[in-house]
């Protein structure tokens, strides 16, 4: 470990986890479903839990946790759970189903998503994930979810990258939207049972512990400024993932880490920061006023082509390009797997094709995705049918008709594998905090395969974390605690104290000003490639940019009235010590792996180049103060039913 990087942080005792049953995988989840503790109906109607966010993973759980008999106080910044960025997803749901009888099993989605991780994940919960995705199907299409069918009523599927067989349920371009509405159907029925209470337009601003055990959380209700204090026997946080760290993401503009990162300071390890993953099928940045990006469906490589001309500064329509002038790169360097290569790998072809001068439109920062083979062959209607929300959305960003020129796509920030750690369970280090969905790091290792997030959020909201929580419940009865206990005070003092900071500073930059160009820093040297030049200069960067933040920032109006610029300068506070983190973890990890391409460690021919004998864990910091380093323990990654090798899609 060179000089720097002992000044940025130190290394403690490794970390394991303890719940994951021994014995063959196929047998650990009903081993662990067995051996949990059970709570009698009557009591559980004693017993509360916090659940902080509403997406999938957030609706699913409180919705279950309700018909179970828990009393769920659920909160959400949105004015409605429906509002939740779940609602954004757009091309599939994957389940080991084998509908179309081409192969498919839970061993092979096990085997893909460890592969498409970048043997980063741990196998223990990647394998529960593909055992409880054919579940998920059967409960969504109880709830009336409208997925894709074909001609005979049968539900259809199609293909998503890293796989080479179509398990890939899906609802037009607008599958995130319907499982979301499906599974808050199931909340609001529990609203009405008087099981859930939902506190919508309420931000979580610290986690509240008690004797070593998360009791509850400090929020500021974002209409009357008020903070509020509330306490329960456990809670969950599903509150998504951080990629608008970056400032330009296909996150809504409201994601972010608040709720995590406060945590986190609380005790909890933040596992892998650096895996974040950048999309390949995005609308191109169009100029600097933008603040948000729109992504493009991944399903829409199913039956667009992908190329750039041969020629490096071709500036002709696509249409006056012929065919032998074209290179369908994707095609060329992967024929197994053609346009359906992993994100990962999609992305930093796309980005390599443009570096060398054969990107095309505004700056040449774009690559072609054409539709023209598959509308000849299989017909407008028959596109228009898949794609056609997506397609319309395309046109009018862009102004131009996708199904008569080819559209236009490059890779951007997108979905967080990082996240808090948890064990077997989902339960973080500190006791009593479960994390689910996008918001815990568990199933996606070094890059997550499309379509698998939506199976994540259900498959831990419905089926996973309401076994799992019953058994800390039934151990860890805690005695009852209000406002007045001394450490909720506290948590509401600390909060108190960083809005006055806030307001106090009356700076003269806004908000805005400081997160576009913390994102900048980010996505230069922590974005798709890395080096360690270039990460310890970010970490300099950042740390010179955050002094004058909190120095320069300017906060206008009170706390007690709905202040959006205040709500936006908490964000933006908590994105500066995790985007520091993140840096630091993707300068210890000397290697690439997945979406982390550090450009030192690359095979002859440009892809990622593993170093399994010194970084097969998972890197789980634990925060020790506010002057001082993180502190990094490794969970080591053992692989027992999967080969760990090369990954190769050629």
């Amino acid at each position: 470990m060179g000089e720097l990087m002992e000044q940025l942080f130190t290394v403690g005792e490794p970390i394991q986890d303890a719940k994951a049953p021994a014995g063959p995988l196929q047998d650990q989840w009903e081993a662990r479903r067995f051996g949990a503790k059970l709570i009698n109906p009557a009591n559980r109607r004693k017993l509360s839990v916090i659940m902080v966010g509403t997406g999938l993973a957030g609706a699913s759980a409180a919705a279950t946790l309700g018909e179970a008999g828990y009393h769920v106080k659920s909160f959400c910044y949105q004015d409605s759970p429906r509002r939740a960025h779940s609602i954004a997803a757009q091309g599939g749901i994957n389940a080991a189903k084998n509908y179309r009888n081409d192969g498919d099993s839970i061993r092979r989605l096990f085997y893909d998503t460890v592969k498409g991780g970048d043997y980063r994940s741990r196998e223990s919960n990647v394998y529960r994930l593909a055992e409880v995705s054919s579940s998920i199907i059967d409960q969504c299409v109880a709830q009336g979810v409208p997925f894709a069918r074909d001609y005979g009523g049968l539900l259809d599927t199609r293909s998503f990258g890293g796989v080479q067989v179509s398990r890939t349920f899906y609802a037009r371009g607008q599958t995130g939207q319907q499982l979301l509405l499906g599974a808050y159907q199931a909340l609001e029925r529990q609203v009405n049972a008087g099981t859930v209470e939902v506190n919508t337009r309420h931000e979580m601003l610290e986690l509240i512990v008690i004797n070593g055990k998360a009791r509850g959380v400090v929020v500021r209700d974002l209409v009357s400024g008020t903070l509020e204090t509330h306490l329960a026997d456990a809670v969950v946080l599903a509150t998504g993932g951080y990629s608008n760290v970056y400032y330009l993401s296909t996150n809504a503009m409201g994601c972010n880490t608040s709720a995590t990162w406060r945590a986190h300071r609380k005790g909890a390890l933040f596992a892998n920061p650096c895996f974040t993953q950048i999309h390949p099928t995005c609308i191109p940045v169009s100029g600097e006023h933008q603040s948000k990006l729109t992504l493009m469906s991944e399903s829409l490589r199913n039956d667009g082509r992908i190329w750039v001309p041969v020629k490096a500064g071709d500036t002709r329509a696509p249409g006056d390009i012929p065919a032998a002038e074209r290179d369908y790169y994707l095609e060329r360097q992967y024929p197994a797997f053609g346009n359906l290569v992993p994100r990962d790998v999609a992305s930093r072809a796309a980005k390599n094709q443009c570096d060398s001068g054969h990107g095309v439109g505004p700056g040449g920062r774009g690559v072609y995705l054409d539709l023209a083979d598959a509308i000849a062959r299989l017909g407008r209607d028959a596109i228009e049918e898949k794609y056609g929300n997506l397609l319309d959305m395309y046109q009018k960003i862009t102004d131009e008709d996708p199904y008569r020129v080819p559209m236009r796509i490059y890779p951007a920030v997108h979905y967080t594998m990082g996240g808090l750690w948890v064990d077997y369970d989902l339960e973080s280090s500190i006791p009593g905090l479960f994390v689910i969905g996008e918001a815990n790091y568990s199933d996606h290792g070094a890059n997550r395969l499309g379509a698998s997030a939506l199976m994540q959020g259900l498959a831990d909201g419905y089926f996973i974390l309401p076994n799992t929580i019953n058994d800390y419940l039934a151990k860890n009865p805690v005695a009852a605690a209000d406002s007045s206990h001394p450490e909720a005070v506290k948590a509401l003092d600390t909060v108190r104290g960083r809005l006055e900071r806030f307001l106090s500073i009356n700076g003269s930059r806004t908000v805005d000003s400081f997160h576009k160009e913390l994102g900048a820093i980010v996505w230069e040297y922590c974005g798709m490639e890395r080096n360690a030049e270039g990460l310890e200069h970010a970490v300099g960067l950042i740390r010179a940019l955050k002094e004058e933040f909190w120095t320069d920032v300017k906060v206008t109006g009170v706390n007690e009235e709905l202040n959006q610029t205040l709500e936006r300068a908490g964000r933006v506070g908590d994105f500066f010590e995790l985007a520091e983190l993140m840096c630091i973890d993707a300068l210890h990890r000397a290697e690439s792996c997945g979406s982390h391409f550090r450009t030192e460690s690359q095979t002859d021919d440009g892809e990622a180049l593993r170093d399994d004998a010194e970084f097969a864990y998972v890197a789980a910091w634990e925060f020790t103060g506010e002057d001082s380093p993180p502190r990094l323990r490794k969970e080591n990654l053992e692989y027992h039913n999967v080969e760990l090798a090369q990954r190769s899609y050629k």
